[in-house]
Order: C-alpha cells, then structure tokens, then sequence
C-alpha cells in the first residue's frame, strides 16, 4: 500500500520545482542593465523627499488596525445578504446583534480618541 504522505511530499516537490524554474527563467529572461535613474527611490511618481526613517505618530498604527479589524468584521456581511432570505428573521436579528456588537466598538475607539489623528 502506498503511504499518503508520497502525495504530500510530491507536491511540495512540484512546488519548489516550479518556483525553481521560474525563479531561472527570471534570471534568463530578466533585465540585466542597471543605471542611476532605476536605482533611484520611487514614491508614486515623486521625487523622494525626506529621510525615509523618520518617525511616525503611534497613532497612525492605531488606525490603520482599527481599519483592518473593522474592514475584516464588515466581510461577514457578504455571506449574511447573500443567505438574507433564506435565515429569515432569525438572521436578521443575528446581524443586528453583529452590528450593534461592531457599533459599540466602533464607538469605543472613537471616545477614546484612536481616531484622531492630529
């Protein structure tokens, strides 16, 4: 009988023989030339301006995680409208208890002063 894990072990094989391969292709097909302009920093377009190490305020981080949080709490919508009529009124209160939950907190980091950036 053969082991189960041959299969595992030939994927994880076909993988690092495909990156492999790509990675060669890049090396062959890739540009060689380097010149000034395209060591240069690029910012959207811009001229760089400033030393990149400066500083930023905690708060900036605060958020930009209070984003992801609330961004990642709001995908569970998607799956909730498209199943709408199907849970019927026990979803609806379901979500509303979601939301309220997401509200609060919402309106937690807004007292707090997380929110404000200046």
């Amino acid at each position: 009988m053969v082991n189960p894990y041959v299969s595992l072990a030939v994927l994880f094989l076909l993988a690092g023989v495909v990156v492999l391969v790509f990675l060669w292709i890049a090396e062959k097909v890739g540009p060689k030339k380097s010149n000034p302009v395209k060591s240069e920093p690029f910012e959207s377009g811009n001229p760089p301006r400033g030393d990149a190490r400066i500083r930023f305020p905690v708060q900036f981080y605060l958020v930009a995680m209070l984003f992801l949080i609330f961004d990642v709490e709001v995908v569970f919508l998607f799956p909730w409208a498209i199943l709408f009529r199907r849970l019927g009124l026990f979803g609806l209160v379901e979500m509303g208890i979601f939301l309220f939950i997401l509200v609060i907190g919402f309106v937690y980091a807004w007292k707090k002063g997380a929110l404000d950036l200046g």
